[in-house]
C-alpha cells in the first residue's frame, strides 16, 4: 500500500519526459522522426552495453535517435556463436544489426562497478544456479585470466580488471559469428572496445597496438 504512491510519481515523472521528448522531436516541421518513420533506420554502430541504469549509450555518447543500435544486457556480454535450438536474443539482435542494417561498427561498452562481473567473485550476491548466475559463465575466461595475473589482488582490483577482460572476451567471441567475420572481410566492419569509469567520469578503449585499454582524452575524440 505504502508503495503506491511512489509508482504513481515515478510514472508521472516517466510522462513529463515523455512530454519534453515531443517537444523536442515532434512539434516541428521535418522533425527527426519524419524522416526516420519513412526512410527507416540506418545506424552506423552497433553497441553492446550493460543494463545497468548509471550506463545508457544515447546519454553517454550524447547521441540523436537513430544513430547507434543497442543491444543491453547484464555484464554488456556475447555469448559464442551456436547453432543450437532456443532463444538467443542477444545473437539475434546482432545478426539484424550486422546482417540487416549493415552498421559499420560494433561497440563493446563496459564499466566500472559492473554487478554481474562483481558476480564472478562473489556469487553469493545472485541466486544460486539462477539465470543471471548462468549467463556469467560466459565471463568464467575473464576471471581466470585476471586471477592468474593477479593472484593476490583485492576484490575490488580483480572486478575492475574483469570489467575490461570481459570485453575482449565479448570481442572474442563476435569473431565467431561467421557473418561477423564475413562483414570484417568484405566491407571492413571494425570491432572495438570501450570502458567507462563512471566513478572518474572517464572513457578508456582498447588499443589493439598495444594491448591494452588507453584512456580517450578530449583532445582524441576530436580529432
Amino acid at each position: 500500500m505504502n508503495q503506491e504512491p511512489n509508482v504513481k510519481k515515478d510514472l508521472l515523472k516517466m510522462m513529463a519526459g515523455f512530454r519534453r521528448f515531443r517537444e523536442r522531436f515532434f512539434n516541428e516541421e521535418n522533425s527527426i522522426y519524419d524522416k526516420l518513420a519513412v526512410v527507416g533506420q540506418s545506424p552506423k554502430t552497433l553497441m553492446i552495453a550493460c543494463s545497468d541504469s548509471r550506463v545508457d549509450p544515447a546519454i553517454l555518447f550524447g547521441v540523436s535517435p537513430g544513430e547507434i543500435f543497442v543491444v543491453r544486457n547484464v555484464a554488456n556480454l556475447v555469448p559464442p556463436f551456436e547453432t543450437s535450438a532456443g532463444f538467443h536474443g542477444v545473437s539475434a539482435a546482432i545478426e539484424f544489426a550486422v546482417v540487416n542494417l549493415k552498421v559499420e561498427n560494433i561497440v563493446v561498452l563496459g564499466h566500472r562497478q559492473c554487478g554481474g562481473i562483481l558476480s564472478l567473485f562473489r556469487p553469493e550476491n545472485v541466486r544460486a544456479n539462477g539465470f543471471v548466475q548462468q549467463w556469467m559463465t560466459i565471463a568464467a575466461p575473464a576471471r581466470e585470466n585476471i586471477l592468474a595475473k593477479h593472484p593476490h589482488g583485492d576484490v575490488d582490483t580483480l572486478c575492475r580488471e574483469c570489467e575490461k577482460e570481459s570485453i575482449m572476451i565479448s570481442i572474442e567471441n563476435l569473431r565467431s559469428f561467421p557473418f561477423i567475420e564475413q562483414a570484417v572481410k568484405e566491407r571492413g566492419m571494425q570491432l572495438h572496445g570501450v570502458y567507462f569509469d563512471l566513478e572518474q567520469g572517464q572513457l578508456w578503449y582498447h588499443d589493439d597496438n598495444v594491448n591494452s585499454f588507453v584512456e580517450m582524452t578530449f583532445h582524441e575524440a576530436h580529432r
